[in-house]
């Protein structure tokens, strides 16, 4: 009598997904401090991630780091709200109207090929050093990518579905609404990924171009002074902050889209 063997499913090696995420960093900074410590790089040029946890410490418990938090977070969500909507609006009204994409469209290609730099100069003559110029810079970057991407998002709809919105006899209001711009959702939600990753590249920017608080503004104090741990907390506050505006982008996308097959990997 043949006796029947169950066989149970190997379970999987693998790290749970968040903590694989923390491998590279965990070693990177764990060679870094390695090497801090034994001299074999310079303190004054690359401050070991013990002294830059020290100096974030000093700088978050005498308050100007959160003072200069504030400042820079509200800049950035001042210029993204400003160059989003915009984006967004004109976006969707040149991927719907012919006519407005070509009133619109070629001029708005012309000035996304300037380089961004290149404009400071105009930026300072026309609205001084301050907040206003500052804003008005990091709008003026956040603006391309969401607009591209909206665009073709909204010109990337299916026909097939348009053809079904008539045979229902969706008004064009509601072929906007239920049709439209869910189609165009992934790149709307892409471009504003990408948008809020040029916001606060030109925050930095605009911080340095001179103005009197902010995590740029504190990156530029602490080199005059030859502070170079100041310098990476700035960089570490910038990056930390960076990903978690991605991040919450991620889930937005993920609560949005779960209705979209994609492939993971």
């Amino acid at each position: 009598m043949i006796r029947k063997t169950s066989v149970k499913p190997a379970r999987s090696a693998r790290l749970p997904d968040a903590l694989q995420a923390w491998i590279f960093p965990l070693a990177l900074l764990l060679l870094w401090q390695t090497a801090g410590a034994t001299g074999l790089i310079s303190p004054s040029l690359l401050p070991a991630p013990w002294e830059i946890g020290k100096e974030f410490i000093r700088l978050a418990g005498n308050g100007k780091l959160w003072i200069h938090l504030e400042a820079s977070i509200i800049r950035a969500a001042a210029g993204f709200a400003l160059g989003g909507s915009l984006a967004l609006i004109i976006g969707l009204a040149s991927g719907l109207s012919r006519l407005v994409e070509e009133l619109l469209d070629p001029s708005l290609q012309m000035m996304r090929t300037v380089p961004l730099l290149s404009v400071i100069p105009l930026f300072i003559l026309w609205f001084g050093v301050g907040q206003l110029s500052q804003v008005l810079l990091i709008a003026l970057g956040s603006f391309f990518p969401l607009y591209v991407n909206t665009f073709a998002g909204v010109r990337g709809v299916d026909r097939k579905l348009h053809e079904v919105a008539r045979v229902l006899q969706y008004s064009r209001l509601q072929q906007i609404l239920r049709l439209i711009i869910p189609a165009a959702l992934p790149n709307i939600l892409l471009g504003f990924r990408l948008s809020l990753g040029i916001a606060w590249l030109c925050l930095v920017v605009a911080e340095l171009m001179g103005a009197s608080s902010g995590i740029g503004y504190m990156i530029a104090e602490a080199r005059q002074y030859s502070q170079t741990a100041a310098v990476f907390v700035g960089i570490g506050i910038f990056a930390a902050v960076g990903k978690l505006s991605d991040s919450l982008v991620r889930l937005l996308e993920a609560r949005l889209l779960h209705w979209r097959e994609a492939y993971k990997g």
